[in-house]
């Protein structure tokens, strides 16, 4: 696989389902595993980095542990098309700390967002700020999960 002038090899992608699993591993628990010394394998991350493979690491929460287990899937149709109200609606929809995930969709809806609340008068409360937030929305239509089967964030590489 190629991205920009560099090619990610096995080891580059074992690298990378190791920081899938845990970013917190240390750079020799990294060259241990994918037996290489720690200047080559510090030089190989530098470039995954720097190459925007790895764009960040962060800490993955437990949404039931913090009591936001109520996730609701939103979907959004418009009238309206331009290139302006698409923009507007983007950085609105964007400040809603709710919103973990946001699509533009192909098919009958025209956006798709993940929200994440503590329950169901919260998820009120977000969908009455979203719907008065901006005009041009012509329907709106939320599912809501009752059990999570599968989540990850791990690529596969």
């Amino acid at each position: 696989m190629r991205f920009g002038e560099s090619v990610i090899d096995a080891v580059d992608k074992k690298i990378l389902g190791l920081l899938q699993e845990d970013s917190t591993l240390s750079l020799n628990d990294i060259s241990e595993a994918v037996n290489l010394t720690t200047t080559p394998c510090w030089k190989r991350l530098k470039r995954l980095e720097e190459n925007g493979i790895i764009e960040k690491r962060v800490a993955l929460l437990n949404p039931e542990k913090l009591d936001l287990s109520f996730t609701a899937f939103v979907l959004v149709k418009t009238s309206d098309h331009s290139h302006e109200w698409y923009g507007r609606f983007v950085n609105t929809v964007s400040e809603f700390p709710e919103v973990m995930e946001f699509y533009r969709m192909a098919g009958e809806y025209d956006y798709m967002m993940k929200v994440q609340v503590k329950d169901m008068k919260c998820f009120d409360d977000f969908y009455k700020r979203l719907v008065n937030s901006i005009d041009g929305i012509s329907n709106v239509t939320s599912t809501f999960a009752m059990e999570p089967l599968k989540y990850t964030t791990a690529l596969p590489l």
